[in-house]
């Protein structure tokens, strides 16, 4: 059994990954938006978070610092590649990466929840929640061409797989070499699905210029947003 605090900031993790995907699903007329969304999320959780503990950790340890990036741009393409694999229509690409994406992310909260139970900290999983909102809000809008019965199988695996990851950091260490790399393996893919979910957005705004603010300002907030969960981890 875990303790309580452990089992509290993993609730709170999955509660806050349900909201946000219920809120993109919920308003899936607003779709061009919610994409918009995660894939400024996407980005700072990539970009500001994963990368930069890959690096860090990589040089806190045996491994070669510049497997970082080159682990990074591997899962970039190898995710863009099975997203174009197949079906060439739009909705198999985007079936395909949102399932990569919540993979990823996935992967992604094992660690976190290994973070919760080695910090006992009620502040960590409380700023974990909230980046956990916008990881959510991104999971439900990649996901949104899914089967409802799909979805719902992603995100209960978002939501235990901190439960799993705080139970194997109470058990064994995650090994020291394997850590910086998994976190660069999930940036990449997480970049892939942001770059898609950006040209989704995008898509059909192309004649006006006009319609082209309303996306590029919810990428921004989006992002502001995330920024400041990333650095409330922080």
């Amino acid at each position: 059994m875990l303790p309580a605090t452990e089992l509290l900031g993993a609730s709170l993790v999955a509660v806050a990954t349900v909201a946000g995907a219920w809120l993109a699903r919920r308003r899936q007329g607003q779709r061009q938006t919610w994409f918009a969304a995660a894939a400024g999320a996407l980005l700072i959780i990539a970009g500001l978070h994963l990368l930069p503990d890959a690096w860090a950790g990589a040089r806190g340890t045996s491994v070669w610092p510049p497997l970082v990036p080159i682990a990074a741009v591997a899962a970039f393409t190898a995710a863009g590649r099975a997203a174009r694999a197949g079906c060439s229509c739009s909705a198999h690409k985007e079936q395909a990466i949102g399932a990569a994406a919540a993979a990823a992310l996935a992967t992604h909260r094992f660690l976190e929840g290994a973070a919760i139970s080695l910090s006992g900290s009620a502040t960590v999983a409380i700023a974990l929640a909230a980046h956990a909102f916008g990881e959510g809000l991104a999971a439900g809008s990649l996901l949104g061409a899914q089967p409802r019965r799909r979805t719902a199988a992603w995100l209960t695996l978002m939501c235990l797989s901190p439960v799993v990851g705080a139970v194997a950091a109470d058990a064994f260490a995650v090994p020291d070499g394997a850590e910086p790399i998994l976190l660069a393996v999930t940036a990449g893919i997480l970049v892939q699905a942001a770059w898609m979910s950006l040209r989704t957005a995008f898509r059909g705004l192309r004649h006006s210029r006009l319609l082209l603010v309303r996306p590029a300002a919810t990428t921004a907030v989006a992002a502001v947003i995330t920024v400041l969960a990333v650095h409330g981890v922080g």
